[in-house]
């Protein structure tokens, strides 16, 4: 059996519960772990020799949280199995908040959800200057379910307390403090030791436990009106920042808001109902999948680089906006980057971006001006190839010309060290075709950032057929460092998120030329859920851009890319109309009275592109052209080995073009399709779409499985393999 804890007894009667889970790197609530706890606090609570409780942990934090694996297993039952099953978790932390001796737990590193409630149930709570407490919950679609809502509103207030439950936000020690969280922070590593101290000290002075513990084990102190006034406005402030789609925060409210005029046992069996209830949306599923598909990604990018000593230093070449980006990125995560281009207005342009990138976290107050000036010390601008002897990965990030990009490289490798890797960091060119003139191809991939670099978090790492394993490790370890997330793909044209986006805007094109209104589109579909709807998107992308890329996807998939006559974005295009690169495109961008640019609608576009709103494509409608094309793309990629399972598909269209979390992916979305009635549902309003195009023909693979009555979920677990190489899947 695993000793999740280790529990001792000093020779003044002082309980000491360590919680140290063996071979693993941090401690969750999982459910093994709260049994053994339960164990532990009966022993403690039968040992009529014990004064005091001090809890800590043998981690360097203290608790992560419940553990997130086991919950898609609970969320499956019934609301009042999920109950039940929580139910024993509150038993024992009221039991713990009974006992009849004074607790104390020490908060080190960092302490959120499970165990921040856990914390709550202590008499006492001391924290380190460095920790963090948190109730993050809301980001997985529920809200703290193990009393979170019942003790926190009790302990620091109303206000306090929804801000900290629905904004899901860490809080350092000093905001904790000022809240009424914790009762005291200290500088020291060693809170063992200070805990023992402190806990001798309330001994001596003989708390009043029953006065100490009244706060949290009756109502809230709130009149009717302060308590309308409380929860109404919070309602529709947290309201409208969360949005519709992401129910939690404000059911949180509204739970804290039912068992406010109760004492504690009634409180918690409302939280119970309503956390059960939450747990039993899709919005909940989804997110929790996410998270559990993001550990999984993260584990096999330890798998990849296991053997892979950080890189320490790398290089860009070309300093422009992209290249600027990328070695900011590089530099303020400790990388030094040499930046190379062919002149200094090219220099001055990707300092330029660093130094605006850096100003601005001064300006949030996330850095100090030291700590800019080191790392805009990190990047070494040059015009010559003379120090890239001692680049480990060298990124080349120049205009997006296979011609261009291709002279580049033979250049480059021609300068650089034997063992050095070269990565492309093209949008859309075939690894395999750049690679051709190379003398090293193994030593080549592609390394594909998504614009803005430091505000877009996925990395599409891109295998040819040459790459060696040793240079995807360096690759995926440096963009690990840069602080980014890794999907590992096979080559082909647009690679793995552009080859599925271009589809997606093929479906746009065809409502336009069908007569619906771009804007409406886009209403649509940001009520669906995108960040941005398509015609937004195409500017904030660049329309140069996706006629170029455009062109690269149509001869690379002729039967269902190619475009017949010239598509709205080509009209515009020809206008000279670029998005937001020259303020004009689908929509007209100008400065709002802060400063901010905004879209406002353009007359000439809608001359232009003679746009008018056929009604009699409805919302619906518009919603499947868009999104079957994207999905059934997906489908390809996956049968083409171009990425190795459902889940890092999924995981890369939200971290690289915003696909709607709370619908959990592509893939996710099929399973899910028709209100559970999954991928032969979905088969059937393909379908329905083919007379539009080739880009809505179901795939023989999907129609297997929908014949099959299976789902892409279940295909995860079947020696499915992140690092695959082509052809071995």
């Amino acid at each position: 059996m695993v000793d999740y804890f280790q529990l001792s007894v000093t020779d003044d009667d002082i309980a000491l519960l360590c919680f140290d889970t063996p071979d693993e790197s941090v401690n969750t609530l999982s459910n093994n772990a709260l049994e053994q706890l339960q164990t532990k606090i009966n022993e403690i609570q039968d040992n009529k020799q014990i004064k005091a409780l001090l809890f800590y942990s043998g981690k360097k934090d203290l608790i992560f949280g419940a553990d997130i694996t086991e919950f898609l297993e609970m969320f499956d039952a019934t609301e009042d199995d999920i109950a039940k099953g929580i139910m024993s978790v509150h038993e024992l932390f009221n039991q713990i908040e009974d006992l009849p001796f004074p607790s104390l737990i020490v908060i080190n590193g960092h302490c959120l959800g499970g165990g921040c409630e856990l914390a709550l149930s202590f008499d006492y709570r001391i924290m380190q200057q460095k920790a963090v407490l948190g109730l993050p919950e809301v980001k997985l679609g529920i809200f703290p379910g193990f009393a979170g809502t019942v003790r926190l509103p009790r302990l620091i207030g109303v206000d306090n307390a929804i801000e900290w439950i629905c904004s899901g936000s860490m809080k350092k020690a000093d905001v904790a403090f000022k809240d009424g969280a914790v009762n005291a922070v200290f500088e020291t590593d060693d809170l063992k030791e200070v805990g023992l101290e402190q806990i001798k000290l309330i001994l001596e002075s003989k708390p009043d436990l029953e006065k100490l513990r009244a706060p949290k084990l009756g109502p809230i102190k709130l009149n009717a009106t302060e308590s309308m006034m409380a929860f109404e406005t919070a309602k529709a402030f947290v309201a409208a920042k969360a949005g519709r789609h992401y129910p939690a925060p404000v059911a949180a409210i509204n739970c804290i808001q039912k068992h406010a005029q109760f004492g504690r046992e009634d409180a918690i069996f409302v939280e119970l109902k309503a956390f059960a209830k939450i747990a039993k949306t899709s919005v909940a599923k989804n997110l929790v999948g996410l998270f559990i598909a993001d550990q999984a990604l993260k584990k096999n990018v330890k798998t990849i680089t296991k053997n892979q000593a950080d890189i320490t230093q790398a290089a860009v070449l070309g300093a422009g906006i992209m290249g600027g980006g990328i070695a900011y990125q590089g530099a303020s995560k400790g990388v030094n980057f040499l930046m190379k281009d062919i002149n200094k207005a090219g220099l001055d342009l990707g300092l330029n971006e660093a130094s605006t990138l850096f100003n601005k976290l001064i300006s949030l107050e996330k850095i100090t001006p030291k700590k800019m000036a080191e790392s805009l010390n990190r990047i070494w601008p040059t015009m010559s190839y003379g120090d890239f002897n001692i680049a480990q990965v060298i990124i080349e990030a120049v205009v997006e010309n296979p011609t261009i990009k291709q002279s580049v490289l033979i250049e480059a490798e021609q300068s650089i060290a034997h063992d050095a890797v070269l990565a492309s960091n093209t949008s859309t060119i075939s690894i395999d075709f750049l690679a051709n003139s190379l003398k090293r191809p193994e030593n080549f991939c592609g390394m594909h950032f998504f614009n803005p670099v430091h505000r877009m978090p996925l990395v599409e790492v891109i295998r040819g057929t040459k790459t060696s394993d040793q240079t995807i490790a360096k690759v995926v370890k440096l963009a690990t460092q840069m602080g980014k997330s890794v999907v590992v793909v096979n080559d082909c044209a647009g690679f793995l998120v552009n080859r599925v986006l271009f589809p997606y805007f093929a479906g746009f094109v065809s409502l336009v030329k069908d007569a619906v209104d771009f804007r409406r589109i886009d209403k649509v579909m940001e009520k669906f859920g995108w960040p941005m709807g398509p015609a937004y998107l195409l500017d904030v992308v660049g329309l140069d851009t996706a006629v170029h890329a455009q062109a690269v996807m149509a001869k690379a998939y002729p039967d269902r890319m190619q475009n017949q006559d010239s598509s709205p974005i080509d009209v515009l295009f020809e206008q000279k109309r670029l998005g937001q690169k020259n303020d004009l495109g689908f929509y007209k961008y100008e400065l709002d009275k802060k400063g901010k640019t905004q879209k406002v609608v353009d007359e000439t576009v809608l001359s232009l592109l003679n746009v008018k709103d056929n009604n009699k494509i409805s919302d619906e409608e518009i919603i499947k052209r868009m999104m079957i094309p994207l999905c059934l793309e997906c489908i390809r990629c996956l049968d083409e080995n171009i990425v190795a399972s459902p889940d890092h598909a999924d995981m890369a269209m939200i971290y690289g073009i915003g696909f709607p979390p709370f619908r959990g992916g592509p893939f996710k979305y099929m399973d899910d399709y028709g209100n559970g009635e999954g991928v032969a549902k979905f088969v059937e309003d393909c379908k329905t779409f083919e007379k539009v195009g080739p880009l809505y023909v179901v795939p023989q693979s999907m129609q297997k499985m929908a014949q099959a009555n299976r789902t892409y979920y279940s295909l995860i677990n079947e020696n499915l393999n992140l690092n695959q190489k082509p052809g071995e899947l």
